[in-house]
């Protein structure tokens, strides 16, 4: 018989994997090309790799670890954040626009790859808690973030100007900065029902 949480077991493992293997080809591209938005994203699905990893080994544990985890994953939520200041940094030193096939082609796989692991935690993201709420915003934010890409693709490829894609990656860092903070206070929120559980 399969219970919940080993459904939700495998769905964020196969999330974690698929991840995983577009981490290296979106971290390639956006280096090959100096894009912020690209590089921002890469990023992200490495932190989206670690955090369902940290999920599927988390599940069997009391709502406190559960919570606490939960936390820590907000912070780790920020990690993308931090690396898209750096990269936006970068370029406005060296403002050149990326080749705008590349961007919007290499953002529609990440589009496809993150909608897929939306549509695998969808069904579980009430489930857990906090370190569900964590897989599923991840998910749903980056496929948004993917449709910005691609729309900063085209855009570049009629101005050939450098600031869609850095728009883009600001705008990938408040969408992380949002999804901390939704992490972070529904885990605070566990921690506290965990308290009253133990009371209890």
């Amino acid at each position: 018989m399969v219970t919940k949480d080993s459904a939700l077991r495998r769905a964020v493992l196969l999330v974690a994997v698929l991840n995983l293997s577009y981490f290296g080809t979106e971290f390639g591209v956006a280096i090959a090309i100096q894009s912020v938005s690209l590089f921002a994203d890469s990023i992200d699905f490495l932190e989206d790799t670690f955090v369902n990893l940290l999920i599927f080994f988390a599940l069997g544990w009391s709502m406190k670890r559960r919570a606490q985890v939960g936390m820590l994953l907000a912070v780790v939520l920020l990690v993308p954040s931090i690396a898209t200041v750096w990269a936006a940094w970068q370029k406005l030193n060296l403002p050149v626009a990326p080749d705008p096939l590349l961007l919007s082609l290499t953002g529609a796989g990440a589009l496809l790859i993150n909608l897929s692991c939306a549509f695998i935690l969808a069904r579980f993201r009430h489930q857990s808690g906090s370190l569900t709420k964590a897989a599923f915003y991840s998910a749903r934010n980056d496929a948004l973030a993917n449709v910005a890409i691609i729309g900063a693709g085209l855009v570049t490829a009629i101005t050939i100007s450098p600031w869609p894609d850095l728009v883009v990656g600001v705008g990938i860092f408040f969408m992380n900065l949002d999804a901390a903070r939704e992490v972070y206070e529904a885990a605070r929120e566990e921690h506290a029902l965990s308290g009253q559980e133990y009371k209890a």
